[in-house]
């Protein structure tokens, strides 16, 4: 039996973040429609297509370079692996906490930010070209974020975290052509809401791999060196004591633990400088996420569906 828990996180962060792609092509086709330049569709096209085509080839650089730097590191190969995942989750973390925050805030006025600049770039003779620059770097970005969280979460294993990304990305498409190409009324504002919880915590377990790489990485640096950089003599080298053991209760690999940590980034066992962290992370990510949809909701779902007109 297919275990498919490794394609749920991946298929979440590209569901939202794709659909924030499919908002800006939609806006850009309606856009095009009202202008009546149906020639200029193509270079939509081309963007969307050149945008996931370089968002894979990021995919496979990085996993060609975390594969050439662990054959050419010898003894430290594993310190190697354990490192880099770290410093692909924490760019991950930054990453996606980013935009978390960036589109809750900026999504009111994306609307008419997307308009100018169509309406500026269809004044001028390279208006194919604008098009296609502002499709490709939407599209890019989301794609890039999201094989950035597969390489930190997963390494090695891209086969069904790639297919949840797919799912997810159809998903997405599909959403955007309801909204855009048949005037389905989707409320976007709950949508993101919902997403957005998702995504916080689905990063959370993120700082909870990060520390745990980290970890390995000292750990394995003070076997391989005369000098112990461990802080005190416990399981852990330097995340301090153990406060959770679900091992026999609620282990991280068979089920439900096993969902909780492919979502959330659970584990069965847990130490305090984990615990302080995600606290931490919950407290400022999630407030300012909290503060940003108080003060500044996500679209209007009545204006925003009406978008194709």
């Amino acid at each position: 039996m297919i275990d498919l828990t490794t394609a749920l996180p991946t298929f979440v962060v590209t569901l939202r973040e794709g659909f924030e792609a499919a908002l800006v092509v939609g806006i850009v086709m309606a856009c095009l429609q009202k202008a009546q330049q149906p020639q200029l569709y193509r270079w939509v096209y081309l963007g969307i297509g050149g945008g996931i085509t370089a968002s894979v080839a990021v995919g496979f650089f990085l996993a060609k370079t975390i594969q050439q730097m662990e054959s050419v590191g010898g003894i430290y190969a594993p310190v190697i692996k354990e490192s880099l995942a770290g410093i692909f989750g924490l760019v991950a973390i930054a990453m996606l906490s980013w935009m978390l925050l960036w589109m809750t805030q900026q999504a009111k006025s994306l609307k008419g930010e997307v308009e100018g600049v169509i309406n500026q770039a269809l004044n001028h003779q390279s208006a194919g070209k604008a098009i296609f620059l502002l499709i490709f770097i939407a599209v890019l970005r989301e794609g890039f974020e999201t094989v950035l969280f597969i390489v930190a979460k997963f390494q090695q294993q891209w086969t069904l975290p790639a297919l949840g990304a797919i799912a997810g990305l159809t998903v997405a498409t599909i959403m955007g052509i309801l909204l855009f190409a048949l005037g389905v009324k989707i409320n976007i504002r709950l949508f993101f809401q919902i997403m957005g919880v998702f995504l916080l915590l689905i990063v959370g377990g993120l700082v909870l791999g990060v520390l745990k790489h980290l970890d390995a990485t000292v750990a394995l640096l003070s076997q391989l060196s005369t000098h112990n950089w461990c802080f005190a003599d416990h399981e852990s080298c330097i995340l301090g004591a153990k406060i959770w053991d679900g091992t026999e209760f609620l282990p991280d690999q068979k089920f439900p633990g096993i969902i909780l940590k492919s979502l959330f980034g659970y584990r069965q066992t847990l130490y305090l400088g984990q615990v302080i962290a995600y606290i931490l992370f919950l407290v400022t990510v999630g407030g300012a996420y909290w503060q940003s949809l108080t003060n500044k909701p996500i679209f209007n779902s009545k204006k925003t569906t009406k978008l194709q007109n």
